[in-house]
């Protein structure tokens, strides 16, 4: 049992548990769980969807509404609900393993510029590991949908209000980075360092301080 628990008890004893995670290179159930929660996430959002007004209202910006009849409309809106589930779906599938690999490769190349590289799949083990709060949140959020009977897009973007940006009023232009600093975000960032420090050897209060510096840089250049 302790093979499938083991990843898992990095949530609530990180400290002891991930050098242990990493050690024995058990990185396929927590990518499971990871692929598994986003599909959740995803095709519960496509299940309480209420996608006219959305539809509706993107119409009215592109300026398509004017002319369509209401069975064009309601194509659309048909339409959008089945591109939502096949998104939420393929997201599941593909993106949160090559999210995965892109973390891994990021690991690695810090890890070569600090001159403590590990090996591959030790920084694999770690980024899969790094990524449990973030399916936790995705188990959280799939949940929380299927318990509304409908819901906006913005409706479900709030759903879980975990980030700064929902207990700060920040300017506009700092709305994306605020988002961008969660709970469980942070959480991973945590995990991360201390898969890094176990997987390449690196003391963990430098491995801490080098990841949060690295998640501070993506915020700060891409959000």
């Amino acid at each position: 049992m302790s093979t499938y628990t083991l990843p898992a008890k990095a949530l609530v004893d990180p400290v002891t548990t991930v050098p242990r995670v990493i050690g024995e290179q058990r990185w396929l159930l927590p990518l499971l769980l990871l692929v598994v929660t986003s599909i959740a996430a995803g095709v519960a959002f496509a299940a309480r969807w209420d996608a006219g007004p959305d539809t509706i209202s993107g119409l009215q910006r592109s300026g398509q509404l004017m002319g369509m009849t209401e069975q064009d409309i309601a194509d659309k809106v048909q339409l959008a609900e089945r591109t939502a589930l096949v998104g939420g779906v393929a997201s599941g599938l593909f993106l949160s393993p090559l999210l995965v690999l892109l973390v891994t490769v990021a690991l690695k190349f810090a890890g070569w510029l600090c001159g403590t590289s590990g090996t591959f799949k030790a920084l694999f083990t770690a980024a899969s590991v790094g990524f449990l709060p973030l399916a936790l949140k995705n188990a959280i959020v799939a949940v929380s949908l299927l318990r509304q009977p409908a819901v906006s897009a913005d409706q479900a973007a709030k759903l879980l209000p975990s980030n700064l940006g929902a207990f700060v009023e920040v300017p506009a232009w700092a709305t994306q980075a605020a988002t961008q600093l969660d709970f469980f975000a942070l959480w991973s960032v945590g995990l991360l360092g201390l898969g890094f420090s176990a997987a390449t050897g690196m003391r963990k209060g430098r491995a801490l301080a080098l990841l949060v510096l690295l998640f501070v840089l993506y915020v700060g250049v891409v959000h």
